[in-house]
């Protein structure tokens, strides 16, 4: 008897997620793919002897999904240390997590970055929530970011010097609008685990899903235009019929009005480094960039981030960010590599979950939805929901599994 046909639309770590779930019950699903690659938004470009992610990010090693999926040590992670190194006023300070980076102790005790209450309060969060579990972070109240922080007892000082630049880079909001869920969230996934970057970029997290599939056929550079019950329609009025379809791509589901949140990533080879490759760099207040890092293993390759609002053209934007890092952080800029305008970068979503048992995936008999957009934006729900997805749509194949 023929197997049920399965496809998926996307070919984003939900698709691939989606696909390996497939295959781990002995199906062979399509993937149907708009681009020349797999990945969605963890990208990465060659440039010469550099590798660009598109957007600097990071993967959380304390991800429950991506330990059910990823083999860190295949992915030849880099770690950062825990904390940032703040450039102001001339001055660069630190502040760490001496528990983890014993070496940061001496820096962040003298650091005038926050106050010493500040300090307690940051270790006294992250022991917190290392005890609070997941279910118990998605269920309750939902308060601003910055709302949050301020009803915690930290200071206007560490919420300006270090909060603020430090979850803008990750929430690309630079108001701390983003629900104090995700706050905790990431909060939680920094204190339990590090942040890393895979030797060869964050695509590399792709690449590894990819080779796991050996029973998925893509189709590439083939962007689905409508799904209409069973039928997935494609260019030329070309008509496919699927038994099943898992769609990752948000602006095919009618039932979704998405906004989403952009960035501006830009690359420099510089003559000279201020910062070491195991730490990132938060530029606050007035400055234009809100981030900067020195990818590993590419000694001379700066990554700057840009989140706030502005009306620069490219060449005025280049030269603001040239003058930025001279002026507050003292590095020289050699030559301008890339610049990569992200506009999809973050969905804007409200009302955060996480391993809802009701996921709201499946959106008609044979259609099923799934994407970091149905729960939070992260590597970590992009995972779940491909996998959430896909069990939900072979249970209708199998009821009793």
């Amino acid at each position: 008897m023929q197997k049920p046909s399965i496809s998926i639309i996307g070919a984003g770590v939900s698709g691939l997620i989606a696909a390996f779930t497939c295959e781990e019950e002995g199906y062979s699903p399509v993937i149907y793919e708009a681009t020349d690659r797999t990945g969605g938004r963890v990208r990465t470009d060659m440039h010469g002897k550099y590798y660009l992610d598109h957007g600097f990010q990071v993967l959380l090693t304390a991800y429950p999904e991506a330990k059910r999926y990823l083999d860190f040590h295949a992915l030849e992670l880099e770690y950062f240390k825990p904390g940032a190194i703040i450039f102001q006023k001339g001055k660069k300070e630190r502040i760490g997590d001496p528990l983890r980076d014993p070496g940061s102790l001496w820096p962040t005790l003298k650091s005038k970055v926050a106050t010493l209450t500040d300090k307690w309060l940051i270790f006294r969060l992250s022991e917190k929530l290392k005890r609070t579990d997941l279910a118990t972070i998605f269920t309750s109240p939902e308060l601003t970011t910055l709302q949050y922080l301020k009803n915690y007892g930290f200071s206007e000082k560490v919420i300006s010097n270090f909060f603020q630049p430090f979850f803008t880079g990750i929430f690309l909001e630079p108001e701390l609008k983003t629900s104090s869920r995700m706050f905790e969230f990431v909060f939680k996934m920094f204190s339990e685990g590090k942040a890393a970057i895979p030797k060869k970029g964050i695509a590399g997290i792709a690449q590894q899903l990819t080779l796991k599939l050996q029973n998925t056929r893509f189709e590439f550079n083939c962007p689905v235009q409508k799904i209409s019950g069973n039928e997935i329609h494609l260019p030329g009025d070309k008509t496919i019929t699927s038994d099943l379809i898992i769609n990752t791509v948000p602006g095919l589901n009618p039932e979704i009005n998405l906004q989403w949140k952009n960035c501006t990533n830009l690359y420099f080879q510089t003559e000279n480094q201020h910062l070491s490759n195991d730490l990132i760099a938060l530029l606050p207040g007035n400055s234009i960039i809100n981030n900067i890092a020195y990818p590993f293993d590419q000694k001379d390759l700066l990554s700057v981030t840009v989140v706030k609002d502005h009306n620069y053209g490219d060449a005025e934007l280049i030269d603001k960010v040239e003058k930025e890092l001279s002026d507050v952080c003292g590095i020289q800029v050699k030559s301008f590599i890339k610049l990569f305008h992200i506009k999809q970068a973050l969905p804007d979503i409200s009302n955060l979950s996480m391993y809802s048992e009701e996921s709201g995936t499946q959106s008609s008999t044979s259609i099923f939805q799934a994407g970091d957009y149905l729960f939070n934006g992260s590597l970590n729900a992009a995972m779940y929901s491909g996998r959430k997805a896909a069990e939900e749509a072979l249970s209708q194949i199998n009821p009793a599994k």
